[in-house]
């Protein structure tokens, strides 16, 4: 079934939990506990319970919008609805421009840990990278309905597998391990919490998906919720399991799970953590391709993007001029990457202030459009509050931002600069025409 704009509503309920938990549970699972751990040491578990309590309204605020205002803009759209169009469209370009880093971060992320578990090399990293990239792009093309399907199946695979790491850690969690509970003091939990960020965006991806909902008031609310807490629960015992094990020394910050993993099975263990990770990384991939294609769609549709970004496949019901735009900015981002011009930690921080902004921009949305709902008005004040606790510690990462409001401002002046010149060269043409008659 197309809707008005072309897009196909294939998304069902078990579809979209397990978009909402491909897109949470992504290569922050694998990535952050141990980051998390260098930084604040056993106390990065309190940051850990923060973010725990604090995913569920978040997930909700999104969720709450996501069925009200179905639309393949998500959180673009959603502020433009509350405060027009010029900040929805910022907004929109804050999420486009994330995606294109992020994508490659959890796809390099994932291959690190197979090619880690298999004794490969940075070239093989990359080509794994490339791989995971170009099947997200390619499940999207063919359109939601399949890419839910596999995602399904990809998300049970993860959530089996963190499960029983879990299990197979708790015999190894020790108390000397959460000594000293706080080694760098408290700004390093505050710290911590924006790692931590990254590890809860997503809910604002699938809004951009609603469009494309059987039924957007079931789907958005129950499937959010049920993956808010399957989510909140998976991670913060990863965690607990990652700082109780003191893994995060073992293996070094970014490889943690394995040695959780590999205490459980054995010498197999470490492939089993590679495989999981290419899984898990390949879910985000899907969802985030999926959501940003949809949004370079409804940015151009709405006349704040280049016209070849809305190119639409009548075939699949897909946009392909966004997948093409994206398929681009993956390249360029493994190239340099590939090159060291660029490390996984800088790429990491890069578009951690756009997601927070994005979020900001949604619940304040939120806190304007669900005035009929007290409870979703309290969620969205609850979820604006606490993300802009987190904002003041992006550090350097607020230039990206930055940059992509003042190039947006410059096209915005352009567009206006051509459309004023284009309305005079039409008075002047018409001018004469219209003297000439008056004189006859």
């Amino acid at each position: 079934m197309k809707n008005d704009s072309g897009l196909k509503s294939t998304i069902g309920l078990p579809q979209a939990v397990a978009l909402y938990i491909g897109a949470v549970l992504g290569s922050g699972v694998l990535l952050v506990p141990g980051l998390a751990a260098e930084i604040a040491g056993p106390a990065s578990l309190l940051a850990w319970g923060l973010m725990t309590l604090l995913v569920l309204p978040m997930a909700l605020a999104m969720g709450l919008l996501s069925a009200k205002y179905p639309n393949a803009g998500g959180v673009s759209h959603f502020v433009t609805v509350a405060f027009g169009p010029h900040a929805g469209a910022i907004v929109g370009w804050f999420f486009l421009m994330s995606v294109p880093i992020g994508a490659p971060v959890a796809a390099i992320t994932g291959a690190g840990y197979l090619t880690a578990a298999m004794g490969w090399g940075d070239h093989a990293r990359v080509i794994i990278s490339a791989a995971i990239l170009l099947f997200g792009l390619l499940t999207n093309l063919t359109g939601m309905k399949i890419a839910g399907q596999v995602q399904i199946a990809v998300v049970i695979s993860i959530v089996a597998v963190l499960v029983l790491a879990i299990i197979g850690a708790s015999p190894h969690i020790e108390k000397i391990n959460f000594t000293p509970f706080m080694p760098h003091g408290w700004i390093s939990v505050g710290q911590a919490a924006a790692i931590l960020f990254w590890c809860f965006i997503g809910w604002e991806a699938v809004s951009h998906l609603s469009e494309e909902f059987v039924d957007p008031q079931r789907e958005a609310v129950k499937g959010v919720t049920i993956a808010a807490i399957i989510v909140g629960v998976l991670y913060f015992l990863t965690a607990l399991a990652t700082v109780g094990t003191h893994s995060y020394h073992a293996a070094g910050s970014d490889a943690s799970l394995v040695i959780v993993i590999s205490r459980m099975l054995g010498s197999a263990g470490a492939i089993v953590a590679g495989l999981t990770g290419v899984f898990i990384c390949t879910a985000t991939v899907i969802a985030y391709a999926g959501a940003a294609s949809r949004l370079a769609f409804a940015l151009s549709r709405s006349g704040e993007a280049p016209r070849w970004m809305g190119m639409f496949s009548d075939k699949f019901g897909t946009p392909i001029g966004g997948i093409a735009f994206l398929a681009c900015c993956f390249a360029v981002v493994l190239l340099l990457y590939g090159s060291h011009a660029v490390s996984l930690t800088t790429l990491i921080q890069f578009p951690n202030a756009t997601f927070i902004l994005t979020y900001l921009g949604g619940c304040a949305a939120g806190i304007r459009l669900l005035k009929g709902n007290a409870w979703g008005v309290r969620i969205s004040w609850l979820s604006f509050l606490l993300t802009a606790v987190i904002f003041p510690f992006v550090g350097w990462a607020i230039l990206y931002p930055v940059v992509i409001i003042g190039v947006f401002l410059a096209a915005d002046k352009f567009k206006q600069r051509a459309s004023h010149a284009r309305s005079d060269a039409h008075s002047e043409n018409t001018f004469p025409q219209a003297s000439g008659e008056a004189r006859r």
